[in-house]
């Protein structure tokens, strides 16, 4: 037995076997010849011969109609391809799973007068419910990426229609020398109809596990509440920021530098939902752990691998599977793993607490976040991106909002005003100086109340660009990449009706947080705090390095 030199092929075939497909109607061409080759040589795949293109589609469609699982039809480059569109468009209408496969060349010989070559990699996607395009990986990145997205095709058609999987790959084509195909991971996916006892199942390895970890990522507020996490916690270990969950964050992303070598604190099972995380620390620290089972509850059931080594995807509402672990973990023991992350982030917690830091944006950040807790009526924390939503993770004590689903600094100011418009809680927007007077219009709104506060973080440009390691070596980072700038936004207060304080120094930071928390006032308000890049730099890395655990 042997099989093609071409890696994407092999990946595929290999998925497609995960995946539990065993038939597959074969068309004849060179192109595809690498393709139907492997197949040929599966054991556990019956190939169907059908020289008609047009033929073979409703031919797959039939096996997959009676079989009631997915059938691959294969077919060589150029518009061979074109052939099947009937047949698909039929497939997606009627819900019936087909995985079509198409051979192609390279992308660079598109368009250069080489024989039977289109752009195939889309022409199908009217009628497929997802389009992919496997090109031959050349390292461990691009490996992934192709197993990720076969993957994904093959838990598409699963759910019932048509998936279209181009596989482009240069010459030559004839070379069939691997021995075996190679060991893929094979991602599951459960559907939202579950019932009770199949959930309990899916989370078993959970429960199960000696170090187990929940990581949860960008939510909607009151879908984790503060009663869930207290729960949960004496059981998992717990990774939430606070645009996570009801009750605010833990800090771990200043713990982990502390940790991460530590083989105590290292899980052998991780949970992940919600959104997208802030850390990029707990992203690479848990993309490291390739041995680790980790599963994914999503509410679209779409694939999100944010670690690396996703092995299954459970489609249902996260709160279903947060009820559903609590069950589950509420007649355990106590668990040592979480106890010892538990007692980690309580004590960074504390530090952070404690810390007395000189006049900066770190502390107008942590008096606004006392502010808000020691007012008497609720607050809706609307925070920007960058140095910002970071501060937030170390300060908050509930949940935050943030435009985290693309990562821009646009926008801030405009989504909190959006949500002061709705509500009559007061609503605190913390934002840097690049992300407000890029949405200075918020301002000019006559939507505009006083339950709207505004918490300018200006220190003269995109000051988290001195954080990042050897940009200082470039002269173009304060003035271009870091849009070094002398603005402020009095006038632009001024203009729109809003009231408006300068903080320069802690004396005048002091009575500004008061007067933009807990007075009253008739009239949304901004506090601008003026600080200094360097400074600013130097008092984040003095809160970092007080951790001691």
């Amino acid at each position: 037995m042997s099989y093609s030199d071409k890696e994407n092929i092999n990946i595929l075939c290999a998925v497609m076997l995960g995946h539990g497909i065993t038939h597959a109607v074969v068309c004849p061409g060179s192109r595809n010849a690498p393709i139907v080759h492997n197949l040929n040589e599966c054991p556990q795949v019956n190939c169907y011969p059908v020289t008609d293109e047009r033929s073979a589609g409703f031919f797959s469609l039939g096996m997959a109609e009676q079989l009631k699982k997915p059938v691959a039809v294969v077919v060589t480059s150029g518009t061979a391809l074109l052939d099947l569109a009937p047949a698909v468009a039929e497939a997606r209408h009627r819900h019936l799973p087909l995985v079509v496969i198409s051979a192609d060349r390279p992308m660079a010989h598109i368009g250069q007068q080489m024989g039977q070559t289109i752009d195939q990699s889309a022409c199908l996607s009217r009628f497929t419910l997802m389009n992919v395009n496997l090109v031959e990986p050349h390292d461990e990145l691009t490996r992934w990426h192709c197993n990720r997205m076969a993957n994904e095709a093959m838990i598409a058609a699963w759910q019932g229609g048509p998936v279209h999987v181009n596989v482009p790959y240069d010459e030559p084509l004839f070379h069939f020398t691997v021995p075996s195909l190679p060991a893929q991971r094979i991602i599951s996916s459960i559907g939202f109809s579950v019932d009770e006892t199949a959930l309990f199942e899916i989370l078993r390895p959970v429960t199960a596990a000696r170090r187990p970890m929940l990581v949860i990522g960008q939510m909607p507020r009151d879908v984790v509440t503060r009663e869930t996490i207290d729960q949960l916690k004496p059981h998992v270990a717990i990774l939430v920021e606070a645009l996570g969950a009801d009750g605010g964050g833990v800090p771990f992303d200043e713990l982990l530098p502390i940790i991460e070598n530590n083989p105590d604190f290292s899980p052998d099972c991780v949970i992940y939902m919600g959104g997208t995380l802030v850390s990029k620390r707990i992203k690479v620290y848990l993309r490291r752990l390739d041995s680790v089972p980790m599963i994914q509850v999503s509410d679209d059931g779409e694939i999100h691998d944010t670690f690396g080594h996703l092995t299954q995807v459970m489609n249902c509402q996260p709160h279903v599977a947060l009820q559903a672990l609590a069950h589950l973990l509420d007649k355990e023991q106590d668990n040592a793993f979480a106890k010892l992350w538990n007692e980690a982030l309580d004590q960074v917690k504390q530090q952070f607490e404690s810390f007395r830091p000189d006049f900066s944006q770190l502390l107008a950040v942590k008096l606004a976040m006392q502010s808000v807790r020691e007012f008497d009526a609720p607050f809706v924390l609307h925070f920007a991106n960058s140095q910002p939503v970071r501060l937030a993770n170390m300060f908050a004590r509930q949940h935050v909002c943030c435009n985290r689903g693309v990562n821009g600094i646009e926008g801030t100011t405009s989504a909190a005003a959006g949500c002061a418009a709705v509500t009559d809680d007061r609503v605190l927007c913390v934002t840097g100086d690049l992300s407000f007077f890029y949405d200075q219009n918020a301002l000019w709104n006559s939507n505009l109340r006083g339950n709207l506060r505004i918490l300018l973080l200006n220190n003269g440009g995109g000051g988290i660009f001195s954080q990042l390691p050897g940009l200082e070596a470039s002269p173009a980072r304060d003035s271009m990449i870091a849009a070094g700038h002398a603005t402020h936004a009095q006038g632009c207060c001024s203009q729109h009706g809003v009231e408006y304080r300068a903080a320069h120094g802690s004396e005048d930071l002091f009575s500004g947080i008061t007067w933009l928390i807990q007075d009253e006032s008739k009239r949304p308000r901004l506090l601008e705090v003026v600080t200094d890049v360097e400074r600013d730099r130097r008092v984040w890395q003095q809160a970092v390095s007080t951790i001691i655990i």
